[in-house]
């Protein structure tokens, strides 16, 4: 008959607590992290002080769609996040006049753009030629609030590999808890 060997308790407590942390580390570094909406860029869709969390492994399955919202590295300082919206993808060519956003020759419908600016894009070190162009594996984010953000129209296009994931689910406040579309 075999016998069990029973492990102190500091030992037990000692394993349970290391392996929480390198399960909540792999989670937090490919599954999904939470993020801190600091700044009122993505007003009103992300409110100041919203918290959303990024299903970073989408990225293994899907590429970025227009539309929809990312949390990406800021392209002028890596070790901050920003949080935007997929204005255009690859190939896409893109223009602005006026505060109207055109992709591919189209005038797009922006219903979540409540405060509109009169921006008119023009050439730039990031875009040399206006309408310009969205080169391959890079994407054009703009934030909701345009008067208001910091976004692709002033640092450029975010290449694929800094885009950290879609955010799919606001969990705080618990007033506003649900999908930020």
């Amino acid at each position: 008959m075999a016998t069990e060997v029973v492990k102190p308790w500091w030992r037990e407590t000692l394993e349970t607590i290391v392996w929480a942390l390198a399960l909540a580390l792999i989670i937090r570094t490919f599954v999904v992290q939470a993020f801190w909406i600091p700044s009122g860029s993505m007003l009103p869709t992300l409110q100041v002080g919203d918290r959303v969390l990024v299903a970073k492994f989408w990225m293994w399955f899907a590429a970025p769609r227009r539309g929809d919202i990312y949390v990406f590295k800021y392209p002028q300082d890596r070790s901050r996040d920003f949080i935007k919206r997929i204005i255009a993808l690859p190939g896409d060519t893109v223009d602005m006049r006026d505060g109207v956003v055109f992709v591919n020759g189209l005038p797009i419908d922006e219903p979540y753009v409540v405060h509109k600016d009169r921006y008119t894009l023009h050439p730039s070190k990031f875009y040399p030629t206006v309408p310009f162009t969205v080169p391959a594996s890079k994407y054009f984010a703009l934030g909701d609030n345009r008067p208001n953000s910091q976004d692709g129209r002033f640092w450029g296009c975010v290449p694929l590999e800094d885009i950290h994931g879609p955010a799919f689910f606001r969990y705080w406040p618990l007033t506003r808890i649900g999908l930020p579309r």
